[in-house]
């Protein structure tokens, strides 16, 4: 075996391809140290419940809430990234045991702050922030608690709540442990006409196969597995649906979908423009769907073609350096002081570059307040490990602005927008990179990577959004729901959103019973307006739009300040319109035009 294939240990990694975790705390002595006083400070924090009824002791209690917040918080991140340098080292397993445990404990010393609040008069507690200087700060984060105060119940009502959580998460539960331990699918034949065992794991590479007889036994196979459990999976999904309507029964509000959104002051419209805007623009992914069986050479398009690249090309090897120079081409339309911050990045430690024995998979950005934002990768040398960096450094210049400029508690950013600026990165980076490529087949390669991007991103999960808003309504007006119901649902979704030219097979109509995320209300539309908001950012940056730069920096020192929608609209997106869409769906028939001329 070759000494590339051999993974090195940590100790054999050079010091300067690894993220500097001793900026957090010199030596584990030294957390442990921190970590001791944490214990023995922390529980003062009980020492505030029943007294929160005037500023003083309001003022008092979150001076200290955020100083152990952040002594925490610093805490749980240094023993985590530690752990994610080696998982199979017992020492670091143990540091994070004991705080994942302890955390637990510490959410319990706080956990009477926001019921206390909510149990005071709502003027009572705006007068105590208006007319406090010090507390003036924190005037949106009690307007957001007391938002809320409509849907709160009892504190017996939430308590009884509480006690039966467990029970409401197990049709969850229930599809996690059956689709991931319990199911077989058997064997199937691979491109090397070797047996091999099929599994959720695997079959996305089988998805992908130039052997189309592969990729359609791997389909066949793993739909036909869910087929024969669809009572079942049906059953599960239903009674997920029905808790998330009966929580939002309880709580007052007039659908799940309200329930899901208005906590972040989301209007419904938001999520149902989204569908709407993308029902109307079907026609685009229709176009995609007869130019990718045209480069194909398919006399027919089924389902399982859907994911094999177009074209392939020559793995290139680019060495970390280069992908560090691409990706600084690429954001160059961000400007010096952004540039600045991405290179300080990346020569002051937050990139822990390569593989190692035990180190744990994928790629993350995550930190504390106090913290660098760190950076994990696992850098394979490839065009596409060139993009999760551009992706990740999104991320944590986004967390290193919204530190910066933002107090402790608005430090954070929602979901909504999490995942704008790794994508306006990666928008950035593609754009460069299929503007200045002169080898055909590689232009044709990156241009069908975007085209991929927006189908997998946008087109697939508002596919996902409109078959979540189906489902929830039709449970909430009380009509039950079978397996047969949900196939056929699914069934004419794919017909409408794919056209004229896929074959829509039959071993399609289960696929509903594969996704997770299904269990995770009104969540996947998410990456979809994420994606947009992102594509808008872009096409503003690139255009050279006058304040364009400035409104996407603006953005990225928001942190959680105010209500995601708000916080984009200030910086000159407005996702309560369809534009941020039309502008994702405008760039994929740019991407089809490209596309067309290459082949034509």
């Amino acid at each position: 075996m070759s000494d590339l294939k051999v993974l090195k240990k940590r100790e054999e990694i050079d010091s300067k391809d690894k993220w500097k975790v001793e900026k957090i705390f010199k030596s584990d002595e030294e957390w442990e140290a921190a970590f001791k006083n944490l214990q023995e400070e922390a529980p003062k924090l009980k020492e505030f419940e029943g007294k929160l009824n005037n500023s003083e002791n309001i003022k008092v209690f979150l001076d200290k809430y955020v100083d152990l917040g952040v002594k925490a918080e610093t805490i749980y991140v240094y023993a985590h990234l530690k752990c994610d340098e080696d998982t199979s080292n017992s020492k670091y397993q143990a540091m994070m045991n004991k705080v994942d445990a302890y955390m637990a404990e510490y959410a319990s010393y706080t956990a009477y702050f926001v019921p206390e609040i909510l149990s005071l008069d709502e003027e009572e507690v705006k007068n105590i922030i208006n007319n406090t200087e010090d507390l003036k700060l924190y005037k949106f984060m009690f307007e957001d608690i007391l938002k809320e105060k409509p849907h709160i119940l009892s504190k017996s009502e939430e308590e009884l709540l509480a006690s039966v959580s467990d029970c409401l998460e197990a049709p969850s539960s229930i599809h996690n442990m059956l689709t991931n331990a319990d199911m077989k699918f058997g064997d199937i034949v691979d491109e090397d006409g070797e047996k091999v065992e099929l599994t959720e794991g695997n079959y996305s590479g089988f998805i992908k196969s130039k052997d189309r007889n592969v990729r359609k036994e791997a389909f066949k196979t793993l739909f036909n597995r869910y087929k024969e459990l669809e009572n079942t999976l049906a059953t599960t999904l239903s009674s997920s649906i029905k808790n998330f309507n009966f929580g939002a029964k309880i709580r007052k509000y007039n659908s799940a979908l309200e329930a899901s959104l208005k906590p972040n002051d989301i209007p419904v419209e938001v999520y149902k423009n989204a569908v709407k805007t993308i029902d109307d623009n079907l026609k685009s992914l229709h176009r995609y769907v007869s130019l990718k069986k045209k480069l194909l050479g398919l006399d027919e398009m089924h389902m399982y073609d859907l994911y094999v690249p177009v074209i392939e090309i020559p793995k290139e090897h680019i060495e970390f350096d280069k992908a560090v120079d691409m990706v600084i081409e690429g954001l160059n339309p961000l400007g010096e002081e952004y540039l600045n911050i991405f290179k300080s990045g990346v020569e002051d430690g937050w990139i822990d570059i390569y593989q190692n024995k035990g180190k744990r998979g994928g790629a993350y950005s995550w930190g504390g307040y106090k913290t660098m934002p760190y950076v994990l990768l696992n850098y394979n040398y490839e065009l596409n490990d060139v993009s999760t960096l551009a992706h990740e450094m999104g991320h944590s210049i986004h967390s290193y602005y919204s530190r910066k400029e933002q107090p402790y508690i608005y430090a954070g950013y929602t979901l909504f927008c999490a995942e704008v600026a790794s994508t306006t990165n990666e928008a950035l980076l593609i754009n460069y990179l299929i503007n200045k490529e002169n080898d055909k087949r590689k232009r044709l390669y990156l241009i069908n990577q975007e085209l991929e991007q927006i189908r997998t991103t946008v087109f697939r999960q508002l596919m996902f959004a409109e078959f979540e808003l189906f489902t929830h309504e039709t449970l909430e007006k009380g009509t039950p729901l079978t397996a047969e119901d949900y196939n056929k649902a699914w069934h004419d979704l794919n017909v409408k959103y794919f056209g004229p030219d896929m074959i829509v097979d039959d071993e399609i109509d289960i696929e509903w019973a594969r996704i997770p995320h299904f269990y995770s209300d009104f969540y996947v539309y998410q990456y979809a307006t994420g994606y947009a908001a992102a594509s808008a950012f872009a096409k503003a940056i690139l255009e050279g739009k006058e304040g364009a730069v400035d409104k996407y920096i603006t953005f990225l020192k928001s942190g959680g300040s105010d209500y995601p929608i708000e916080i984009l609209k200030k910086a000159g997106v407005d996702m309560t319109t369809s534009q941020p869409l039309e502008a994702t769906i405008e760039r994929f028939n740019e991407l089809l035009d490209m596309l067309d001329k290459e082949i034509n």
